[in-house]
């Protein structure tokens, strides 16, 4: 069997047979290539033979995120306008919605190859930013975009057809759909889908199932180390690799892991234009806060506001290029213009390069704090504050500030045994007077994503007494 998902177990050749039938489904309702096809969906069998039904046909499909409400889904149906959404509840804010249980109709239809002319540049899926800041842009991927990802990925983490990947994370995102479903596909492993991660459940779900690998977001990590040793011991003697991305890794999140599943997570750099950029690697040292190497077929380079070069372990902008890179967003010529600097995708993200090579990324050029005319990087003071006892999340943004322009204050969600005196004291022994905190403000978790990426405009305001 190659997949398993709803209690139910597929071969690949029931969803071959499976997903032509549904991509003629699609082209009996009037859907036929360059068509949308919007999909919101949890992770089921449907989302998946959706995904190879639009590949076969040339139907561009747009996974929404499932926890999308009116505002955002309306945002998404009005600037990629699908001729319908599939969907197994109500679409807030969409027309022409169809319920997944009529695709069983499909099933009458002929299971014969579908014949469609398509290129490795066909548009395959226009998956929407996160839209953390400002109104989500659809990044337009290519079937060759899916394809050199996956090719990458299988090369660079050792893919074959007996590993087990065990995949809990949303297929609407990249992570899921782009890394996951798709580094299955290229491999012919074997793949239990879960709905969704459950912190109870998951013990279970891995003794049964007896996964290698493993793709998850920091915060599934930092849940599974409350997990006893006598299920973390049998849990890291199946497995061969877990693969953290979406969110930065905090460092002592690697080591905790490492000590308790005997396993170094590799954390690895991507986003939904460009799917991977980056990965620590297989078989060298997985180098906690950092991402590691360009992947197979991607260059990345490090540069300043004129677009130079920077010197080893100087801060600069990635820029990346390669197959996996998308070619621009739907219908916005002037993002898309913006986004391209000589044929390099400008990321927006912040990083240095060691000397031996390994990137570490600083976060959004958008996030760069300057106070007193100083460049301050958030990322380098969310990693000593996450090494304080009782920290257990940590972001940190700017706010105004009439003498220096901008100053840092903290976010913090706290366990017991927390200090900010010792706090303090770590941050004052670690860092620049100018990069302390003017603040620390504590709340019950920070506003996060499905995928895990903090939402800073949606932190409660801080008023500077």
């Amino acid at each position: 069997m190659a997949l398993e998902a709803g209690g139910r177990t597929f071969t690949f050749g029931d969803l071959d047979r499976r997903s032509n039938q549904v991509a003629r489904f699609l082209q009996a309702r009037g859907i036929h290539a360059g068509d949308r096809l919007g999909v919101y969906l949890e992770n089921r069998v449907e989302f998946i033979e959706l995904f190879l039904a639009c590949a076969k046909a040339g139907i561009i499909i747009v996974p929404i995120n499932i926890l999308y409400r009116d505002r955002e889904i309306s945002h998404i149906v009005r600037d990629a306008e699908p001729k319908t959404i599939v969907a197994s509840s109500a679409v807030p804010g969409a027309p022409n919605v169809l319920d997944v249980a009529d695709l069983a109709a499909a099933s009458e239809l002929p299971d014969a190859p579908i014949d469609a002319a398509l290129t490795s540049e066909s548009p395959l899926a226009i998956v929407y930013t996160s839209g953390t800041t400002g109104t989500a842009k659809g990044a337009l991927l290519s079937h060759g975009n899916f394809v050199a990802n996956a090719s990458s990925l299988v090369e660079a983490w050792r893919f074959t057809s007996a590993d087990r990947l065990l995949l809990p994370l949303p297929l609407f995102h990249v992570h899921g759909l782009g890394n996951g479903v798709c580094c299955w596909l290229a491999s012919g492993c074997r793949m239990r889908l879960l709905e969704r991660f459950e912190h109870e459940k998951a013990p279970a779900e891995f003794m049964s199932f007896e996964p290698t690998v493993f793709f998850a977001v920091p915060t599934i990590y930092i849940r599974m180390l409350g997990w006893t040793d006598d299920v973390a011991k049998p849990i890291g003697a199946t497995m061969r690799l877990f693969v953290s991305g979406s969110a930065p890794l905090p460092a002592h999140v690697h080591d905790a892991f490492h000590e308790k599943f005997g396993h170094a997570i590799l954390e690895r750099y991507g986003m939904s234009e460009t799917m991977m950029n980056a990965s620590n690697p297989y078989d060298a040292e997985r180098r906690p806060g950092t991402v590691g190497f360009p992947l197979p077929g991607v260059d990345i380079r490090i540069v300043d506001e004129a677009g130079r070069e920077v010197p080893d372990d100087e801060p600069g902008e990635l820029h990346v290029r390669g197959a996996n890179v998308f070619s621009g967003y739907w219908r916005r010529e002037d993002a898309t213009r913006a986004a391209f600097a000589d044929g390099w995708f400008r990321t927006g993200d912040m990083g240095t390069r060691s000397a031996d090579g390994y990137i570490s990324l600083r976060g959004r050029a958008t996030d760069l704090i300057i106070s007193g005319g100083f460049n301050i990087y958030p990322r380098e003071i969310e990693e000593v504050i996450l090494e304080e006892p009782g920290v257990r999340e940590a972001v940190v943004v700017g706010v105004a500030d009439s003498v220096r322009g901008e100053v840092p204050v903290a976010y913090l969600a706290t366990d017991d045994g927390y200090s900010e005196a010792s706090l303090t004291e770590r941050l004052r022994q670690s860092l620049a007077s100018f990069k302390m905190p003017r603040a620390f403000v504590k709340v019950d978790r920070l506003p996060r994503t499905a995928l895990g990426k903090v939402q800073k405009h949606l932190l409660p305001p801080w008023v500077q007494q």
